[in-house]
């Protein structure tokens, strides 16, 4: 079977790492962006099972991301989880109504990180 592949979108190379080694020893592929701008260039028709974006990020953050995502009509039902140092209501309300399915605060654990991507990823 064909692992699930998950774009992962962060300006911090080393919180891109550490997601990567959770999601390859679950048995996920792993692609990686270094910001919004970045992560729109991957979004060229393969099939992303999920993406996982942080919210501040330059060139394009990731509501910026959520929205040019949405409006893909091959990604329109790619679920996104927002995986941030933010946590206030506002900025989730905001994510949400950009199409954000799910939302993690910084600093994560692999164990919840890996039960939210399960129950995310698109068949």
């Amino acid at each position: 079977m064909t692992p699930k592949k998950i774009l992962v979108v962060d300006d911090s190379s080393s919180l891109r790492s550490s997601v990567r080694t959770a999601l390859s020893g679950a048995g996920y592929e792993v692609v990686e962006a270094a910001d919004g701008a970045l992560a729109l260039q991957q979004l060229d028709g393969r099939k992303f099972h999920l993406v996982i974006s942080d919210l501040n990020m330059p060139n394009l953050d990731g509501i910026g991301l959520v929205t040019a995502l949405k409006a893909k009509p091959a990604y329109r039902y790619t679920p996104v989880l927002m995986l941030t140092t933010e946590s206030a209501a506002a900025k989730k309300e905001k994510a949400k109504a950009a199409g954000v399915k799910a939302w993690i605060t910084k600093p994560f654990t692999v164990p919840v990180l890996l039960d939210t991507v399960s129950k995310l990823v698109i068949a």
